[in-house]
């Protein structure tokens, strides 16, 4: 196999840039590229150790450079592996590699230094794709679940499924080809109590996935309201900065202004929207169907509600539109003296937080009502969920075989076809960590990782 390199930092100015480079010529290349202070080689050191020097071409020496040794296996591709670490000018790290490159080394493509480490051994294929759920990461809980994923919590569920499912397979292969060797009988009862308990951990496994989505790509959320009731003065809060006008006039929104804001390590993906109320000026009216269309599609509504003033009819006109959109009824200006039917919106709302958005109270609420309406309370990030798509079809086929292992059981059907479905289901879960999956789902995989990753 080749060996490959690429500049594994961003491709952007910064203190420090590395390319990397593994393959079995690893060294070689890099030592064609390097020369130490010490006039020591790579290949004179240990592996986990590193030199300082520089870094030259053709055209000669052309910046200072750290180069750091790691020695198959024990590198993140299970190969030899050299790291040169020089200033993070672009115009320097693409000099560096095209030096690697004219050194005998051949430019990786996206993914291929953690498609190494999956070919190699050193992940299974749940861990590799968590290593691009982590680079992406946007939130703290997100990051936590990737880095859960990396470690092999995900991949111990899926084995602990796959377990049992393979020691019923073979009592069932024993039990039907071996009769005369006095293997147990195999019991209805017990192999149907094995079925279940798998059932149950694939269908918890299941449950986890859209929450998961949740804390990896955010939630489409808008604020909205009647006007002047202090939308923009959340916007701004949540965002941090001024990204909404904010005036006494009414009418003031006539766009949909967005931002994604992390509250309580969610990414929230804000729409602060046009007050929503009849107007006879054609631009707000466009602002306000525009609004009208966003609730629609919202996955969250942040519904705001001036404290200081009783509801009007477009506040009651308004909640009747959400139905059973997921919202939070937010009641701000709490500073000032409350005049507003707490007793109709507690009848309309599951969650109601009370907050000041000119004065940033409230926002510890608001974080746990969020939590609560996306049913974020109770995940636990670091136990291993489901991260992509294909991950998710995996496991519904492993359940729908599991289901129907249990519907051939109870049914009085021939242990044949029991042994078919949980074979099935075994084959499902090995291509969910990679272990018997075809190179086009690999490929599928690695292509939406960055290049030098």
């Amino acid at each position: 196999m080749h060996t490959i390199a690429a500049i594994s930092t961003p491709q952007a100015s910064g203190g420090i840039g590395i390319v990397r480079i593994s393959g079995d010529n690893a060294r070689t290349v890099a030592g064609k590229v390097f020369s130490s202070v010490s006039g020591k080689k790579l290949d004179e050191i240990a592996g986990y150790t590193s030199l300082f020097g520089s870094v030259h071409d053709d055209e000669g020496t052309f910046d200072q450079c750290v180069a750091a040794n790691y020695r198959a296996p024990k590198s993140y591709t299970g190969e030899d592996v050299v790291e040169l670490s020089c200033h993070g000018g672009l115009y320097l790290l693409r000099r560096l590699l095209n030096a690697c490159i004219a050194a005998g080394a051949v430019l990786a493509q996206p993914g291929e230094f953690t498609r190494r480490a999956y070919l190699n051994g050193k992940m299974d294929l749940t861990q590799a794709e968590s290593v691009m759920e982590l680079i992406s990461a946007q939130g703290k809980g997100a990051a936590r679940a990737a880095r859960a994923g990396q470690e092999g919590r995900l991949h111990d569920k899926i084995c602990a499924a796959q377990e049992q499912l393979t020691a019923a397979a073979s009592h069932l292969a024993a039990w039907a080809d071996f009769p005369e060797e006095n293997v147990p009988e195999v019991e209805s009862g017990t192999l149907g109590t094995q079925l279940k308990e798998v059932q149950q951990k694939l269908r918890e496994l299941l449950s986890g996935f859209d929450t998961g989505r949740v804390l990896r790509e955010g939630v489409d959320t808008v604020i909205a309201g009647r006007p002047n009731v202090g939308k923009s003065t959340l916007m701004n809060l949540l965002a941090g900065c001024e990204k909404s006008i904010v005036t006494s006039y009414a009418g003031t929104t006539r766009d949909v202004v967005e931002d994604t804001v992390l509250l309580g390590g969610i990414p929230l993906r804000l729409a602060d929207t046009a007050g929503l109320r009849d107007t006879s000026d054609p631009v707000e009216q466009l602002g306000v169907l525009r609004s009208r269309s966003r609730v629609e599609a919202a996955q969250l509504v942040l519904a705001v509600f001036d404290s200081s003033e009783p509801l009007r009819e477009e506040d009651q006109q308004f909640i009747e539109m959400l139905g059973d959109t997921p919202a939070i009824a937010v009641i701000n200006k709490n500073d000032l003296q409350s005049r507003i039917d707490n007793s109709y919106i507690q009848s309309k709302f599951k969650q109601i937080v009370y907050i000041s958005a000119l004065q940033g109270s409230g926002l510890k609420e608001l974080q746990n009502a969020v939590q609560q309406v996306l049913h974020l309370q109770s995940i636990d990030p670091t136990s291993g969920v489901l991260f992509t798509q294909r991950q998710q079809a995996a496991a519904q086929r492993a359940l729908a075989a599991v289901n129907e292992a249990l519907e051939a059981l109870e049914n009085g059907m021939t242990l044949d076809a029991v042994t078919v479905c949980v074979e099935d289901a075994i084959s499902a879960l090995l291509e969910l960590t990679g272990e018997n999956v075809s190179e086009t789902v690999v490929n599928q995989v690695f292509e939406t990782f960055c290049v030098g990753k």
